[in-house]
């Protein structure tokens, strides 16, 4: 049975270059006091090292020390949790979302979308297969930063199989192209008629770049859940059911999207 309201989690924080183990501190330090109180807690791209382009010597077994804290946190919280992780699996290396339950059951998603212009395409392999998960009864698509850009790969079919009702980004998006992130997480919810979570991180990593947060939730007429910020912080927004199903269906624009099959 569908839960009315779902409680989201933004985690928007510093990440300390290539030390997994103090990000995993910090974080948890930040968790510790939403145990009961969340349904989804959200971190960012690679939480645990920052955008590296060095999986060779920083990303972790696909079972590894990070995917195992995610368990005990989800457990500890009472909810799910999720964020991207480098991971080396069999000869590849994936920039791989892991999606953890408090059961301690989990599913992952590899980013399709490499980005090239920090030559992400030639350190990791790309993601082939989409991914939709639930959380008390809501569908929830989780993707990874550049992929924001791909409108097709995050179309949401609705009434179907494909359907989600929040479209989920984990991101490393520079200060630079802000205005970008800003408005495509607006268009993503806006055309899909759904709600988006973007978590992004802040602060300076090791390649001197800077970001600027600006992580949100936005409803399905783009309208934020919450005030975006450059600083630090740990946001739940309030996700409402019932105002979801009543624009969709005063505002059904689905019903007359484009139809295409997608060729992974």
């Amino acid at each position: 049975m569908s839960r009315e309201t779902l409680r989201v989690t933004l985690v928007q924080t510093d990440l300390v270059w290539h030390d997994a183990a103090t990000n995993r501190s910090a974080i948890e330090r930040l968790l510790t006091p939403l145990a009961g109180k969340t349904d989804l807690v959200v971190l960012p791209e690679m939480f645990t090292t920052g955008f590296t382009m060095a999986p060779e010597s920083e990303a972790e077994p696909a079972n590894g020390p990070s995917v195992e804290w995610l368990r005990a946190m989800a457990a500890r919280l009472g909810a799910v949790i999720t964020g991207s992780i480098a991971t080396r699996d069999g000869s590849n290396y994936f920039n791989r979302l892991t999606w953890m339950r408090p059961d301690g059951s989990s599913v992952a998603y590899d980013k399709r979308h490499l980005f090239r212009m920090a030559h992400e395409d030639e350190h990791y392999a790309s993601g082939t297969t989409q991914l939709i998960v639930e959380v008390d009864g809501w569908k929830v698509r989780p993707l990874v930063c550049y992929d924001l850009r791909f409108p097709v790969w995050s179309r949401n079919r609705i009434g179907t199989d494909g359907g989600y009702d929040v479209l989920l980004y984990v991101a490393n998006w520079p200060e630079r192209r802000r205005f970008a992130w800003q408005t495509l997480l607006r268009a993503r919810a806006i055309e899909n008629l759904c709600y988006c979570v973007g978590v992004n991180r802040v602060g300076r990593d090791a390649n001197d770049i800077q970001y600027k947060g600006d992580s949100a939730a936005i409803d399905f007429l783009g309208q934020p859940l919450a005030p975006a910020t450059e600083h630090e912080f740990v946001a739940t927004v309030a996700l409402d059911r019932a105002a979801l199903e009543a624009f969709r269906s005063k505002f059904p624009a689905h019903l007359d999207a484009d139809r295409f099959e997608l060729h992974r």
